[in-house]
């Protein structure tokens, strides 16, 4: 794997954000729609995690999220950030948390 300079590793703005609402879209095979309150705005995200939560289950909590990542489309609605997640070979995946309680809009370093 191709290692990066410390300096571009900066330029990532990485922060965490609460769930505040969340659908499933219907008629995707993996697909939820989140809106997600990062202090200063909210901001919609689109994530391949329907197998894996239900909207009820991201509603209120808080994960971690890169957002100045390129904004995509996914059936037609603009994801404006990313959700972290890992996976592992049996296909389990997790989203990343904050193991304590900190504020909306904090800096991940």
């Amino acid at each position: 794997m191709d290692e990066i300079p410390f300096k571009e590793f900066q330029k990532l703005d990485l922060r965490i954000g609460q769930v505040v609402e969340a659908e499933v879209l219907e008629n995707s095979r993996s697909l939820v729609k989140m809106v997600v309150d990062f202090g200063s705005e909210k901001r919609q995200v689109i994530a391949g995690i329907k197998n894996h939560y239900t909207a009820e289950q991201l509603i209120g909590n808080k994960y971690m999220f890169i957002c100045n990542l390129e904004r995509k489309m996914f059936m037609g609605l603009e994801s404006q950030a990313m959700i972290f997640a890992a996976s592992d070979e049996e296909g389990n995946l997790v989203l990343m948390k904050p193991e304590k309680d900190i504020g909306i809009g904090s800096k991940v370093k």
